[in-house]
C-alpha cells in the first residue's frame, strides 16, 4: 500500500495563522491529480507539533475526504507519550486513515528496548499498518536495524522510513527484514541508491513542489530503468538539496508560496527563511521554470516574507 513515492504533505496557514482549508483541499488535489502513490498528513513537513489537537484530526479528515480510495492516506501519529499517540492513533482509524506514520519518541531519549515496547504497545493498540519514522538528526535517537528487525515481527507494523541518511544502515536493515517489508528513504536526495538496494520508495518533501516528477522517477527506478529515473534525478536534485538550506518545511514552503501554492506562513518558533537564503530558492525554481507555475485559482500574489505565529 505505501510503495512509490508519498508526499509529507505541509500545511498551509492564512496569514492570521488559522488553517486555510481551501488551499489545503487545492494542494491535495494537486497531488492526486499528479499521481502521487500516496498521501503523508501531519509528518513533521505538516508542522504537526504546532497544530491544535482538533487541527491535526481535521487535516486528516480533509485527505481522507478527497483521497476517497484513490490514494492511502499514512497518517503522522508520533511523539514521546505512548498513551497519547495511541490515543491520537485510534482517533485517526475512526476517521478513515489506512496507516500510521509514527516518529520515534523525541526528547526523552529511549532505549532500543523502549522503542521496541513503545511502537509494540501502538500496534496492540490498533489495528492498522504502521510505518516507525526513524529520523536521529532530529530526535536524538535512531532505530537500531536489530529492532527493526524485532519490530517486522510485528503483524501490522509493515514498514520504516529511513532518514538517518546512513546508506549502509539502510543495507543493514534491508538485510535484516523480510521481503515484503517495505524500507522507505526519508530523503529525497538517497530515493534512488535505497531503491537499488530493496528500498520500495519515498516520503517526499520535494513532492510538495514537483509532485508528477518524483512520482515518475520513484516508478522508473521501481520498474528498473534507473538511466531514466537518474536524468530525472539529476535535474531536480538541486531543489532536493534547498529545501534542506533551512530547518525543513521553511524552504519548501518559501518555494511553494513563489510558485503561487499558498502563503509564506510559518507558526514559531519556525520563521520565514533568511534573504539570502530565499534568493537561492527562487533562484533554482527558475532554473527549472517553477516560478508561478500553478497558481491556485483563488489566489493573487503571495507576499514574499512570511508572518510567523503562534498556535492557537
Amino acid at each position: 500500500m505505501f510503495t512509490g513515492t508519498g508526499t509529507a504533505l505541509v500545511t498551509p496557514f492564512r496569514q492570521d495563522g488559522s488553517l486555510d482549508e481551501p488551499t489545503l483541499r487545492a494542494l491535495i488535489k494537486r497531488q492526486i491529480d499528479a499521481r502521487i502513490d500516496f498521501l503523508v498528513p501531519c509528518g513533521t513537513t505538516g508542522e504537526s507539533p504546532t497544530l491544535t489537537h482538533e487541527e491535526h484530526l481535521r487535516v486528516v479528515e480533509i485527505a481522507v475526504e478527497l483521497a476517497k480510495g484513490r490514494v492511502p492516506v499514512l497518517a503522522g501519529a508520533g511523539g514521546y507519550n505512548t498513551a497519547e499517540v495511541i490515543a491520537l492513533a485510534r482517533e485517526l482509524a475512526e476517521i478513515g486513515a489506512d496507516g500510521i506514520l509514527s516518529v520515534t519518541p523525541y526528547y526523552n531519549k529511549p532505549t532500543q528496548e523502549g522503542l521496541f515496547q513503545h511502537y509494540k504497545a501502538i500496534a496492540e493498540a490498533i489495528t492498522l499498518p504502521i510505518v516507525v519514522y526513524s529520523v536521529q538528526g532530529r530526535t536524538g535517537v535512531n532505530v537500531e536495524p536489530a529492532t527493526v528487525r524485532r519490530l517486522a515481527a510485528i503483524e501490522n507494523i509493515v514498514g520504516v522510513k529511513e532518514a538517518s541518511g546512513n546508506i549502509s544502515q539502510m543495507a543493514a536493515i534491508l538485510n535484516a527484514v523480510p521481503d515484503n517489508f517495505i524500507v522507505l528513504s526519508g530523503d529525497d536526495a538517497i530515493t534512488l541508491p535505497l531503491i537499488a538496494l530493496g528500498g520500495r520508495g519515498v516520503i517526499s518533501v520535494v513532492s510538495n513542489e514537483i509532485p508528477a516528477d518524483m512520482a515518475r522517477l520513484t516508478r522508473l527506478a521501481l520498474d528498473g530503468d534507473s538511466p531514466a529515473a537518474r536524468q530525472i534525478h539529476r535535474r531536480v536534485h538541486p531543489l532536493m538539496e534547498v529545501n534542506f538550506i533551512e530547518s525543513n518545511p521553511i524552504p519548501v514552503k518559501a518555494a511553494m508560496a513563489q510558485m503561487g501554492l499558498l502563503e509564506a506562513v510559518w507558526r514559531l518558533p519556525l520563521v520565514a527563511p533568511k534573504a539570502e537564503n530565499e534568493a537561492r530558492i527562487r533562484a533554482v525554481l527558475e532554473s527549472l521554470e517553477l516560478v508561478n507555475e500553478a497558481m491556485l485559482p483563488h489566489e493573487t500574489a503571495m507576499a514574499p516574507r512570511a508572518i510567523a505565529h503562534a498556535a492557537a
